[in-house]
C-alpha cells in the first residue's frame, strides 16, 4: 500500500474541507460593510449581529481544518513542510496575524456597548477576512506552479518571487469564491432584507469569480494540466455556474452546495496538477520535492493512518451535529439589545 499517496490525498481533503468550511465565514466577515449596511445605525448594527451570529457557532471549529492540514503535512511530508514554511515564511506570518486579529474581533466586538469600539473590531474582522483567503490562494497556487528550488531542494527566491501573476490571480479567485460562498451562506441562513440582498450580491460576485477562475484554471491546465485535472476543472466550471443559477432561482441550499463543490473540486484540480510532486522547482538545474523524496518513513505513515481511521469519523460526526443543531435561519427580529460585559 502506497501510504505516501494516501496521505497526499488526505492532505488535499483537509485543504478542501478547510476552504469549504472556512471559506463561507471568510466571506461573511468580508461582506460586513456591504450586507451589514441598513437604513439607520441601529438597523446596521442589527444586520451585522445577524451576520456574525450565523457563523458564531462554526468559525473556530472551521479553523481546526487548517491546523490539521499543517500538522498532517509536518508528520507525513517533513521536507515539504520545512521547505514550504521556509519559502513562505513572511506570507504565512501575515496570514497568522490576520487570523489572530480577525478572531479577536469575533471575541471582543460585543464586550462593550459602544459604536466606536464595535467599528474598530469590525475593521479587524473585515481586514482579516479579506487578507487570509487572499494569502491562502497565493500560497497554494505557488505550491502548484512551483518555486525556485536549487539542487538541494532549498528555496532560493524571495518575497517578490511569490508575487507572480498566476499566484496573485489564484489569491483573487480564492477570495472571490469565499465572498460568493459567504453570500450564498447568508442567503441560506437569514431572513428578510439580508437574505434578499445576499442573493442579489451573490449572483454578481459569482459571475465575476467565474471569469477569474476560468482564466486561472485554463492557464494552469495549459501549462501543467493532466487528463484528471481537466476533468475536475470542468466540474469547477459546471458547479459554480449551477450554484449561480440556483441562487437566481432562490434555491439557497443548492447554491451553497454548488459553491462547496466548486471549492472542493478546485482543490482537487490543484492536487491532481501537482502530483507526483509536492513542490516542483522552476529552475532547470533544481530538484523538485516529490512524494518519494519528501515523505516520512512507512512506519510513521502507517501509525498516522490508523490514528486517522479512528479519529476522523468522530470529528466529522461532531461537525455535522454542530451544523444540524444551528441550522435555523436568523433575522434582525431575533437580535436583543446589546449588553456590555463588565
Amino acid at each position: 500500500m502506497d501510504y505516501a499517496l494516501i496521505w497526499f490525498g488526505l492532505i488535499g481533503l483537509l485543504w478542501a474541507g478547510y476552504l469549504v468550511l472556512e471559506g463561507f465565514d471568510f466571506g461573511v466577515g468580508a461582506l460586513l460593510p456591504v450586507l451589514g449596511k441598513g437604513t439607520s445605525d441601529a438597523d446596521s448594527e442589527k444586520r451585522r449581529r445577524v451576520m456574525l451570529n450565523t457563523i458564531g457557532p462554526h468559525w473556530d471549529g472551521n479553523e481546526v481544518w487548517l491546523l490539521t492540514a499543517g500538522g498532517a503535512t509536518f508528520a507525513a511530508f517533513p521536507e515539504w513542510y520545512a521547505t514550504m514554511f521556509s519559502a513562505f515564511y513572511l506570507p504565512l506570518l501575515i496570514l497568522l496575524v490576520a487570523l489572530i486579529v480577525r478572531n479577536m474581533g469575533f471575541e471582543y466586538r460585543g464586550k462593550r456597548d459602544d459604536d466606536t469600539w464595535r467599528a474598530r473590531w469590525d475593521m479587524a474582522i473585515i481586514g482579516g477576512s479579506i487578507v487570509a483567503p487572499l494569502l491562502v490562494g497565493v500560497a497554494l497556487t505557488n505550491v502548484v506552479r512551483g518555486v525556485p528550488l536549487d539542487a538541494d531542494s532549498e528555496f532560493v527566491g524571495n518575497l517578490f518571487t511569490l508575487l507572480n501573476p498566476m499566484s496573485l490571480l489564484g489569491g483573487l479567485v480564492v477570495l472571490g469564491l469565499s465572498l460568493t460562498h459567504g453570500a450564498f451562506f447568508l442567503a441560506l441562513k437569514t431572513t428578510g432584507d439580508i437574505r434578499r440582498d445576499a442573493r442579489t450580491l451573490g449572483t454578481t460576485l459569482g459571475l465575476v469569480t467565474a471569469g477569474l477562475a476560468v482564466v486561472l484554471l485554463l492557464w494552469l491546465g495549459l501549462t501543467q494540466g493532466t487528463l484528471w485535472s481537466w476533468i475536475t476543472t470542468a466540474i469547477v466550471a459546471v458547479s459554480l455556474l449551477a450554484a449561480i443559477y440556483a441562487n437566481v432561482k432562490e434555491r439557497e441550499g443548492w447554491a451553497f452546495i454548488g459553491t462547496a463543490v466548486t471549492f472542493a473540486s478546485a482543490v482537487a484540480t490543484y492536487f491532481l496538477t501537482l502530483y507526483p510532486n509536492v513542490m516542483p522547482t522552476t529552475l532547470a538545474d533544481g530538484t523538485s520535492l516529490t512524494l518519494e523524496n519528501a515523505s516520512s518513513s512507512e512506519m510513521t505513515l502507517k501509525i498516522m493512518t490508523v490514528a486517522a481511521l479512528v479519529f476522523t469519523p468522530i470529528v466529522l460526526l461532531y461537525t455535522a451535529w454542530t451544523y444540524w443543531t444551528f441550522r435555523k435561519r436568523l433575522g434582525t427580529q431575533h437580535m436583543p439589545a446589546p449588553v456590555s460585559v463588565k
